[in-house]
């Protein structure tokens, strides 16, 4: 197995624990007949086991096949010749999991599409030109918008359209300062709105945001939406 496979079986260990019952409460009568394990070696085999078959359905998920993940273990351990080659094995695997996450990365862009066109349909959604989605939450009493070359000084609040927060100067409990040519494009566009004691909320699609690659975090094609407080404007 190649290290990164490994870290990331060792990552889902707890997946595996966590979908039993806890051990230290059972009884003896509550284990199925099994191999008896009396030594650190015979433990650490049974518990690599337990994290591989986890790492199988995470990875697999609905197309987790127990019969055909079992019947290949028990060749290979058996030393019978098993179906591919370890080579073939890597390039199927290889292969499976590209396709999955193309299918997985349809299947959301094409949800976050839907959240942008149910919402702009709400009363108070403005949609621009570029896609970009807000609504004004409160009305300050400035006069002078930012414009792309400022700097500004803003409190914010992130989410994804399911409620999760991926970031938040609010709850740090710190205002952000940054130049408005520095940031994703719908910020840049949307500050531009605002004037000073203006809280928007805008609706970013991804093409205005982080793109099909996404970063740290936060997916391709992710719809991002911010709750985004304008204190102060510095040309």
């Amino acid at each position: 197995m190649k290290k990164t496979a490994l870290i990331a079986a060792l990552g889902l260990v707890s997946f595996g624990l966590f979908a039993q019952k806890n051990p230290a409460k059972l009884k003896k009568e509550d284990f199925k007949p099994g191999v008896e394990l009396k030594t650190a070696a015979d433990s650490a085999s049974y518990a690599y086991g337990m994290i591989l078959l986890s790492t199988a359905q995470k990875q697999l998920t609905n197309d987790y096949r127990k019969e055909a993940l079992m019947a290949a273990f028990e060749t290979a351990a058996n030393g019978d010749t098993t179906r591919f080659t370890p080579e073939q094995a890597n390039q199927i695997f290889s292969d499976y999991s590209k396709a999955a996450q193309i299918k997985a990365a349809a299947s959301y862009k094409s949800d976050n599409q839907k959240f942008l066109e149910d919402n702009k349909k709400r009363p108070g959604v403005v949609t621009t030109a570029s896609g970009l989605q807000y609504e004004i939450m409160k009305k300050g009493t400035g006069t002078v918008s930012p414009k792309a070359t400022d700097k500004v000084e803003v409190h914010y609040h992130g989410t994804f359209p399911d409620g999760r927060i991926f970031d938040s100067s609010v709850n740090r409990g710190q205002t952000a300062t940054f130049g408005l040519n520095q940031v994703i494009s719908g910020w840049t566009e949307g500050l531009q709105y605002m004037h000073v004691g203006d809280k928007f909320k805008f609706f970013v699609p991804y093409n205005l945001a982080y793109g099909e690659q996404g970063r740290q975090g936060i997916k391709g094609f992710s719809t991002l939406i911010f709750e985004v407080e304008l204190f102060k404007i510095n040309p």
